[in-house]
């Protein structure tokens, strides 16, 4: 329970922190009203900024200021809500609820939803490169642009997108199910540990070790998903349960059974903090945001 609790306070101040810094980094002015209304509706939504708080919990395992990552915190924020915002469109997902609210075209028509996600996308990068007003060198932040490039784009998370678009109606394989939530999901958690890692100056080997890391507890937090589409509740999910089966989604449930799906997912949480104890930082962190993913409600 002390554990637990102290996880709790430890979330809740870095979403606040995080939270507080996300309006700092929107443009002031120069941009349409309603666009920049779309755009923070969205932003500001909630949820659990559990890809920020891996950056922030990063640098804090290898004994740095976790606020050095702000910049790249934010910008992984933006990323994120872009592809919220684009994925609830009638074209894919086709979603009138996220997080409790209505989705952002519902709010705000079609046409601004997708040029608020365009928004969010590019402020991201500009975003990132705020890292040298905290004095991070410039061959770091070409890494972080770099890595973020790749795992969020057609590489990464939008190849992910794509594939789950394909998959739709389908009876997918288990290698393909893996490789859709590998990429939609588990990359964008990828990059925030390794961006926190480069930040760090972490060695070669102990970002290989932070990278399987992020990989296990990325396909993890997918299966954990598909889990609460059964079992969890909608007050909490802010969204219907249930909708996976209903438009005849494959998941790790209805492809292995529920048995196997718990097994699977205890073997990624194992695997992950397995690689995580060889990289001689501080896991404690990570360790318990690792147990959070299996263990969250919503």
């Amino acid at each position: 329970m002390k554990e637990s609790f102290q996880l709790q306070d430890y979330l809740t101040e870095k979403k606040q922190r995080l939270e507080r810094a996300l309006p700092d980094y929107l443009p002031t002015s120069g941009v349409p009203p309603l666009l920049k209304e779309s755009m923070e509706y969205s932003l500001h939504a909630g949820g659990k900024r559990i890809r920020p708080i891996l950056i922030f919990a990063t640098l804090e395992s290898f004994g740095k200021d976790p606020m050095i990552g702000m910049p790249v915190a934010c910008a992984v924020e933006m990323i994120h809500t872009y592809s919220l915002i684009h994925d609830d469109l009638p074209a894919m997902d086709d979603d009138d609820f996220r997080r409790g609210k209505p989705t952002n075209h519902k709010q705000y028509g079609e046409a601004t939803a997708l040029l608020a996600g365009d928004g969010l996308l590019t402020e991201a990068f500009r975003t990132v490169c705020g890292l040298d007003q905290l004095g991070v060198e410039s061959k770091t932040i070409l890494k972080v642009v770099r890595e973020l490039s790749r795992y969020a784009g057609p590489q990464g998370m939008v190849g992910g997108q794509m594939a789950d678009l394909l998959g739709e109606g389908k009876q997918l394989q288990l290698a393909e199910l893996q490789y859709i939530h590998q990429h939609k999901t588990a990359d964008l958690l990828i990059f925030c540990i390794r961006a926190g890692a480069h930040l760090s100056g972490a060695n070669k080997e102990q970002l290989e070790l932070l990278t399987t890391f992020g990989r296990n507890i990325g396909l993890a937090f997918q299966i954990q998903d598909d889990l609460l589409d059964i079992f969890g509740e909608e007050s909490k999910l802010g969204k219907p349960v249930g909708s996976d089966e209903a438009s005849d989604k494959s998941t790790y449930p209805a492809l292995l059974g529920l048995e196997e799906t718990n097994r699977q997912l205890d073997q990624l949480i194992a695997e992950a903090k397995s690689a995580l104890n060889q990289t001689g930082i501080n896991v404690e962190i990570l360790h318990a945001l690792a147990d959070f993913i299996v263990q969250r409600d919503r």
